[in-house]
């Protein structure tokens, strides 16, 4: 089957990028309006993007329904800051209680009982349940699309403290199974990192 994007409806594109562009890492970011009002909301097409200088991005999209753009973007082209919380099967459904699109004074940090703790270089809060955040400053917002539904905003910040509980940080690296990372799929379906298997790499080519 071949499919042409122009031929069809955004939302269709959606599902087909939704249901292959799988598992997807969730940002969980937290943000501060520039009146002092928190927003706690989740996106998950986020990634890494280089780790000199520690550089992240995620893609908040417009609203599917009126293409608004979000609350979180809002709050991050006021103040340039936000925080990063990676979320753990712990607090998944607490989570999910925060993807609704909620008016920008509901605090969803109450909504969903979730634990607001002071970060310490940026003024967002950190989520206390996740047990690693990144504190950023923003390097650059970059839309995408024609400014309808659908279309979105890449946001990068450049990661200025990293915040990692003792239990997962082991000789300098992250331990997976005490994170207990969760990933997206498609719909209201989330995976586990519990079945994993290594592949090693050459470092160089053979001469």
């Amino acid at each position: 089957m071949i499919i042409d994007p122009a031929e069809q409806s955004f939302k269709d594109n959606h599902k087909i990028m939704i249901g292959s562009i799988v598992p997807r890492p969730i940002a969980f970011v937290s943000t501060v309006s520039s009146e002092g009002m928190p927003n706690l909301a989740p996106f998950s097409y986020f990634n890494g993007v280089c780790s000199n200088p520690p550089t992240v991005m995620f893609a908040p999209g417009r609203r599917g329904y009126d293409g608004k753009t979000k609350d979180t973007l809002n709050n991050i082209r006021a103040t340039k800051e936000f925080v990063i919380n990676i979320v753990s099967e712990s607090f998944v459904e607490k989570m999910v209680k925060c993807s609704t699109d909620f008016d920008p004074h509901v605090n969803e940090f109450e909504i969903s009982g979730l634990t607001s703790a002071p970060s310490s270089k940026v003024k967002p809060s950190l989520v206390q349940e996740s047990k690693v955040s990144f504190e950023c400053d923003l390097n650059q917002i970059v839309e995408i699309g024609d400014g309808t539904a659908g279309s979105g905003f890449i946001v990068i910040g450049t990661v200025v403290l990293f915040h990692i509980d003792d239990d997962v940080y082991k000789n300098g690296r992250i331990d997976l199974h005490a994170l207990n990372p969760i990933g997206r799929l498609a719909g209201n379906s989330y995976t586990r990192i519990t079945d994993t298997f290594e592949s090693v790499r050459q470092i160089k080519p053979d001469k």
